[in-house]
C-alpha cells in the first residue's frame, strides 16, 4: 500500500491477509468506505516500523542494554509516531484500506504481477507477504532497469521459492533461517525469497515463475508434490536442497545416526576443482547410489573427511533443458547459534569455518545461475555535528564561527567539511567534499542514540564532540582538516555506522582480505566504528612510549564489555599488537593508530572498529553473549555500538590518565589478563626459524619473548600485513 496504511495507537502494519467475508460484513466494510474521503498520496503520514533488535533499548527492555531515554528533539533514537502536537493540534487523517474494486489497486497489482505469465488480477499464485522486500523490487522486468539490477537473462520473475515442509510453527521457523542465510547470499535487488506452501506448490503456477526452487525440510515429500518438482526440473529449473529427502535418479538419501548432529569436516570441491575445507553440521544423512537412473554427477561435490568419505554434497543435472540440483546433507542453512549445536566447542569449530561455509553456499548458489556479487557501495550521506555535553555546545558553536573560512567550510589536504545548518538532498556528497549539519534537532539515527552515548559517556574531556555519518568513507579522513585546530578539552570523535574506504587491519567482516597499509575495507551496519582524536604531551610516560596507545585502545574495548555486571565471562581478549579477538579463535575487532609530532605534542588519532551486532559472515560481541547465555541458561542482554562506544572511551581516559601518572605498570595487569599469548610460542625470523616464549611487552611496548638458553629480548614484526607473530624478527643493536 506504499506506506499508506495506518492504524490507530501507532500500530504498525506488518502483513496483509485475505480474508473471506460474508456479504453483509462486505457491504457494511463498502458503505463505511465510501463515507471518507480519500486523501491525496502526498499528504500522507509515514509512520517507518521500529527496527527489531538494536534499535531501541531501555532500562526496562529485555532485547538490549542500556537505558532507552525519552525521545525528545534532537536525541537519535529512530523514528517514533509523532503526537497531535506535531500534527498542528488537529485530528489525525487516516486513509480507508482500498478494496477489490479499487482501480488504483488493480492497477497497482498488475504492474506488480506482469512478469508473471499465468497471473492476473483475479489469479494471484498465493504467495505470503515478503519482508525484506519492496513493490518496487519485483517492478517489470521487461522495463527500464533500476540502477545496478541483474538482466534476469531467463524471463523469468525474480523469484526465488523457499519449500520448509506442512505448515506449522516449525516449519516457518525453518523458513526465516532458510530466508536469512540466502539473503545474505544473493544480491537482494535482484530476487525475492517466498514462502511456498503446500497447497500452492499443489494448486498454483509457480513454476515458471521461479528461478530457484529451495527445498529444506526433514519431512517426507507427498508423492504428488515429488511429481511437481521433478517436472520442474525437467523444464529447466534449478533445485536446492538443504538437509532435505527430497531425492532422485539413483542417489538415495541413507541415515548414518553417527553423524547426526555433529561437527564434522567437509571437503567441497568448487566448479573450478578447487577445494575448500570447513567444519559442517552433519544432518546425520547421507548420499549412496542405488537402483534407478544413473545421472552423470556435476561439477561440485563434497564429501566427509572420514574413512567412508560420506557423499554429503551432490551435484546432479537433469533433463534436456537445463534442469539441475544441489542436495546436501549438512546443514549449511544453520548459524553457529542454532539450538542443535550442542557444544562450546562445536560452536568455536563453526565459527571458525562460518566465512567458508559462506563460500561454499555462494559457489553453489552461483553455479544454479545466481548472482552473488557483492551488494553495491551504498551512497554517502551528511555529518552531524553533535555534543555529548551541553555546556560544550555553544563553546564549540563559537569556535566553528571563527575558524570557516568565507564559504563556511574547513578545508584539509584530502577533504573540505562544509558547515550548514541544515541538509537538502540535492547537495553532491563526494569522499572529498562531505556537508556538516550543525543542527542538532534535525537529527535521528537508528544506528546511533545520543541520549544513550550521553548517559554513558562519563569522562571529563574524551568524546565530548561528536562527527556522526551513517555513510562516510573512513572515519580516520573525517578528522584531518580538525586534527590541529580544535581544541583538545572538546575531545573529538567521529563515528560512523557505515565505511566504505575503512584502512587497517580493524574490521574483520570487511569486503577485503586482512591487511593493513593499502586495503580498503567496506565495513558492514554492526560494527562500531570510530576515530578518536587524543593529544599526548612528548615530555610524558606516555609520550616517550607512544606504541602503548594502541594497547590501552584494545584493552578499553575488551573492559568496557567485561567490566558490565555479569558481562565478566565473556570470552573477549586482546591480541598483541593492535587486535581483539573472541578466545584466540576469532578477530572481532582492531585497532589504527596515526601519530604526528607537532613542536612538544604528539596529536593522535585513534581509529577503532569492532563487531557488536553484525553476526555474519565471521562472529560479533553479541553472538558471544548469545552463547553465553545458552551454555550458562543466564539472560544476558545483548548490547547496542553506541553504549559500547561511550564506555570504551571512559575506561580509555581512566588507563591514560593511570599511564600518565603511573607508567606501564599500572595497566600491564589489565592487559595481561585479557591477553590471548600466556604460555604461546613463536619462531623468530620466519617458519623454520628458532622457538620461543612470549614473556611480556617491553617498556616500549614490543612482545618479549625467551629462548631456551637465552636471555629474554624484544622482538618486532616484520612488516607482513596477515599475521604480526609470524615471522618475528630481532631489531639490530646498535
Amino acid at each position: 500500500m506504499e506506506d499508506r496504511l495506518q492504524m490507530d495507537n501507532g500500530l504498525v502494519p506488518q502483513k496483509i491477509v485475505s480474508v473471506h467475508l460474508q456479504d453483509s460484513t462486505l457491504k457494511e466494510v463498502k458503505d463505511q468506505a465510501s463515507n471518507k474521503q480519500e486523501l491525496k498520496p502526498e499528504s500522507s503520514l509515514e509512520i517507518k516500523p521500529e527496527q527489531e533488535g538494536m534499535e531501541h533499548v531501555g532500562k526496562d527492555d529485555p532485547k538490549a542494554l542500556g537505558e532507552e531515554p525519552k525521545q525528545r528533539r534532537g536525541s537519535a533514537s529512530g523514528s517514533e509516531p509523532a503526537g497531535d502536537s506535531d500534527r498542528g493540534g488537529g485530528p489525525i487523517e487516516h486513509y480507508h484500506l482500498h478494496l477489490s474494486s479499487c482501480h488504483e489497486c488493480l492497477e497497482l497489482e498488475n504492474s506488480t504481477i506482469e512478469s508473471v505469465k499465468f497471473a492476473s488480477a483475479e489469479n494471484i499464485p498465493d504467495l505470503p507477504y515478503d519482508y525484506s522486500s519492496s513493490l518496487e523490487s519485483v517492478a517489470d522486468e521487461t522495463g527500464p532497469e533500476r540502477e545496478g539490477r541483474r538482466v534476469n537473462l531467463t524471463g523469468k520473475a525474480p523469484n526465488i521459492l523457499l519449500y520448509v515442509g506442512s505448515d506449522s510453527q516449525e516449519a516457518l521457523g525453518r523458513f526465516q533461517e532458510v530466508q536469512s542465510v540466502l539473503a545474505d547470499c544473493v544480491d537482494v535487488d535482484s530476487y525475492i525469497l517466498y514462502h511456498l506452501l503446500e497447497e500452492s506448490a499443489l494448486k498454483d503456477p509457480w513454476m515458471d515463475n521461479c528461478l530457484l526452487l529451495v527445498i529444506a525440510t526433514r519431512e517426507s515429500i507427498p508423492e504428488v508434490l515429488c511429481q511437481k518438482f521433478m517436472a520442474y526440473l525437467s523444464q529447466g529449473g534449478k533445485v536446492l536442497g538443504l538437509s532435505s529427502s527430497f531425492t532422485f535418479g539413483d542417489f538415495q538419501v541413507t541415515s548414518k545416526g553417527v553423524l547426526r548432529k555433529t561437527v564434522q569436516n567437509l571437503v567441497f570441491s568448487k566448479a573450478d576443482q578447487s577445494e575448500v575445507k570447513l567444519s559442517v553440521l552433519s544432518s546425520g544423512c547421507r548420499y549412496q547410489e542405488g537402483p534407478g537412473e544413473r545421472l552423470s554427477p556435476g561439477r561440485l561435490q563434497g564429501h566427509l573427511e572420514n574413512e567412508d568419505k560420506d557423499r554429503m554434497i551432490v551435484h546432479v543435472p537433469f533433463g534436456t533443458h537445463g534442469g539441475e540440483a544441489v542436495l546436501c546433507q549438512v546443514h549449511l542453512e544453520l548459524p553457529p547459534s542454532s539450538d542443535i549445536v550442542q557444544t562450546p566447542e562445536d560452536f568455536n569449530l563453526l565459527k571458525s569455518s562460518n566465512f567458508r561455509r559462506y563460500e561454499v553456499l555462494r559457489e553453489i548458489l552461483t553455479t544454479l545461475g545466481l548472482s552473488c556479487d557483492m551488494k553495491q557501495v551504498p551512497a554517502l550521506t551528511p555529518l552531524y555535528l553533535l555534543s555529548a555535553a551541553e555546556e560544550i555546545r555553544d563553546p564549540l558553536m563559537q569556535w566553528l564561527t571563527k575558524h570557516v573560512d568565507s564559504e563556511g567550510e574547513i578545508k584539509s589536504s584530502q577533504l573540505s567539511l562544509k558547515f550548514v545548518s541544515s541538509y537538502v538532498s540535492e547537495v553532491e556528497i563526494t569522499p572529498s567534499h562531505i556537508p556538516v549539519v550543525t543542527d542538532m534537532e534535525a537529527f535521528a539515527s537508528e544506528n546511533f542514540n545520543l541520549e544513550i552515548y550521553r548517559q554513558n559517556l562519563q569522562t571529563k574531556q574524551l568524546g565530548k564532540v561528536i562527527l556522526f555519518a551513517e555513510v562516510t568513507p573512513t572515519t580516520m579522513r573525517l578528522l584531518d582538516g580538525l586534527m590541529f585546530q580544535m581544541p583538545q578539552e572538546m575531545g573529538l570523535i567521529a563515528i560512523a555506522a557505515r565505511q566504505t574506504q575503512g584502512k587497517g587491519s580493524v574490521f574483520p567482516t570487511a569486503a577485503c582480505v586482512p591487511g593493513r597499509g593499502r586495503n580498503v575495507w567496506l565495513s558492514p551496519t554492526g560494527c562500531a566504528l570510530s576515530t578518536l582524536l587524543i593529544s599526548i604531551p612528548l615530555r610524558s610516560q606516555l609520550g616517550q612510549r607512544i606504541p602503548f596507545v594502541q594497547h590501552l585502545m584494545s584493552v578499553a574495548v575488551v573492559e568496557a564489555v567485561r567490566s558490565i555486571p555479569e558481562y565478566q565471562d565473556i570470552n573477549l581478549r586482546v591480541k598483541w599488537p593492535n587486535d581483539i579477538y573472541y578466545s584466540d579463535l576469532m578477530k572481532i575487532g582492531g585497532v589504527l593508530v596515526n601519530s604526528t609530532l607537532m613542536g612538544e605534542t604528539f596529536y593522535i588519532l585513534i581509529g577503532c572498529g569492532f563487531n557488536v551486532t553484525n553476526s555474519n559472515p565471521t562472529i560479533c560481541i553479541n553472538d558471544l553473549i548469545t552463547e553465553y547465555n545458552k551454555q550458562h541458561k543466564a539472560a544476558l542482554k545483548p548490547l547496542r555500538a553506541d553504549y559500547l562506544i561511550a564506555r570504551v572511551l571512559t575506561v580509555l581516559e581512566r588507563l591514560i590518565d593511570a599511564f600518565q601518572d603511573k607508567g606501564p605498570n599500572s595497566v600491564l595487569p589489565l592487559y595481561y589478563r585479557y591477553w590471548v599469548h600466556s604460555g604461546q610460542q613463536v619462531r623468530l625470523g620466519g617458519p623454520e626459524g628458532p622457538k620461543a616464549s612470549i614473556v611480556g611487552l617491553d617498556d616500549s611496548g614490543f612482545l618479549q619473548v625467551h629462548q631456551e638458553g637465552s636471555e629474554v629480548v624484544s622482538v618486532h614484526p616484520d612488516g607482513n600485513s596477515f599475521d604480526m607473530l609470524r615471522n618475528l624478527i630481532l631489531p639490530r643493536r646498535r
